[in-house]
């Protein structure tokens, strides 16, 4: 099980391949973060072409080199530095070519983890777990859950590995069924089904049946998981068993007593018959459900269910999903949710900031749900009247088009701003932080760069300077 040029020949018959090829197979598409010795895929995108970053790339150490035939002259300076050279004539198609012979080569345990959300936090989770239980394991990196992301994480299995765990996203119908083919997972996770990516995928129902599709490459032996208390997923015949989980007591996992305060989320997860009093720091509800998700993936890897309850425990963090940060004056906190959003995740991610105990004013910071279709308007015109059962929030900056309809059902007599992009976001709110004491909020798709503001208003962004008549922020 190695990277050779037999390997090579088989995956990708039809390449021309000049220089040594190394024993340990990596590959890169990003010319910024690759590693020494992995081989950067140069692949043409919308935007740009990844074969104007090869030579950066080989700067950073890359070990070789999947290019397209027809860039002649690029090839032609590549064989005379005597580099490993892949010349192919679709190099994404030959990335995955390699992924789905290297993938066969493995009989380990494969999971599949996918939803509208949650898929990154079950993942994080699923990997404090299988840690606690000294597993060997490759899994997903960052948001690396496209068709492409999936082939690099295929690419990182190793023979002395116990199990893979793969993310994996969709925004159009199909997806699934091409990531799966490829990836052959011997278990899948569903976390739910819910409002995101429906100008691609269509209505909730649409969306349930592409994320079910996960299963339909399952074995004799494939057990999946499903979310038991959402109706699309749980009310469903499947050909396979499952799994499911929620705060349902058909569940076979499940959430019981469930108490947030101070702070802090406490329930007692029974898992089958065995019963695991669980304290998580926080108080963002949605991780409730990745807890059990992950909970049940563990079980039909055979993780001992108290080393499970030992994992589930681990702080599992998620860049951009409420994660909370540190202002620049040391005035407050903000909340950075920015990682993506939804109707489901903006309610969750409100109702959390509206159990934070704090003494200071709140501000919430709201961008456009992108990606719901003709359904824009009237979920965004929810999040306004949501915005009224919060108590203690003083002010409300959006920032976009959609959040247009956000404002109109808006409460009444709220301090309510409503600007085009998140830089004049940014001066609103650098103006109620030099005032007073705040926790702020911030949460949108990533579209509306919004993750820019929350950067801008935290130290690792701005140094603090003294100025007469008041403090000012010098950006780094």
């Amino acid at each position: 099980m190695q990277c050779d040029l037999q390997f090579i020949r088989r995956a990708l018959p039809d390449a021309v391949v000049s220089g040594d090829v190394p024993s340990d197979l990596s590959f890169s598409i990003d010319s910024r973060t690759i590693k020494p010795g992995e081989i950067f895929v140069a692949m043409p995108g919308s935007k740009v072409d990844g074969h104007t970053f090869i030579k950066d790339a080989i700067k950073r150490g890359a070990g070789g080199v999947v290019v397209e035939a027809k860039r002649s002259a690029v090839i032609d300076d590549l064989t005379a530095k005597k580099l490993l050279v892949i010349s192919v004539e679709n190099s994404r198609a030959a990335l995955i070519g390699l992924a789905r012979v290297w993938r066969q080569q493995f009989s380990c345990p494969v999971v599949a983890i996918t939803g509208s959300v949650g898929k990154t936090s079950t993942r994080l989770v699923l990997n404090n777990i299988l840690r606690a239980a000294g597993y060997e394991f490759a899994t997903s990196e960052g948001n690396q859950n496209t068709l492409i992301g999936v082939a690099l994480t295929i690419c990182r299995m190793r023979r002395d590995h116990d199990a893979a765990i793969f993310e994996v996203g969709v925004s159009k119908r199909g997806e699934m069924s091409a990531i799966v083919d490829l990836l052959r997972p011997t278990t899948a996770a569903i976390t739910n089904a819910g409002h995101q990516h429906m100008d691609g995928l269509g209505s909730v129902a649409d969306i349930a049946i592409e994320k079910r599709k996960v299963f339909e490459c399952f074995g004799a032996d494939s057990i999946g998981v499903v979310n038991g208390d959402q109706v699309a997923l749980a009310a469903i015949a499947y050909r396979h068993p499952v799994v499911k989980f929620g705060a349902k007591t058909t569940n076979q996992v499940q959430v019981r007593r469930l108490r947030m305060e101070g702070g802090h989320i406490n329930f007692v997860m029974r898992l089958y018959k065995d019963d695991y009093t669980i304290a998580l720091d926080g108080f963002h509800g949605g991780i409730i459900y990745n807890v059990l998700a992950a909970a049940s993936l563990a079980h039909l890897l055979d993780v001992p269910h108290d080393i499970i309850a030992k994992g589930v425990r681990e702080r599992a963090v998620v860049p951009g999903r409420f994660e909370q940060r540190e202002l620049a004056n040391g005035q407050g906190i903000i909340i950075n949710d920015t990682y993506n959003a939804s109707p489901e995740s903006v309610k969750e991610a409100l109702a959390a900031f509206a159990r934070l105990e704090v003494s200071s004013q709140k501000i919430v910071v709201l961008g456009d749900m992108c990606g719901l279709g003709a359904n824009g308007p009237f979920w965004h015109r929810q999040i306004g009247r949501f915005l009224g059962k919060l108590p203690l929030v003083e002010r409300v900056i959006l920032v976009g088009n959609l959040v247009q309809w956000t404002q109109k059902t808006a409460p009444v007599g709220g301090c309510v701003d409503r600007v085009s992009s998140w830089h004049e976001a940014l001066e609103i709110l650098k103006q109620e932080l030099v005032r007073q004491k705040a926790a702020v909020l911030v949460s949108g798709s990533r579209a509306m760069g919004l993750a820019n503001l929350v950067d801008a208003c935290t130290a690792d962004s701005y140094t603090r300077a003294s100025q007469k008549g008041g403090r000012r922020y010098v950006q780094q």
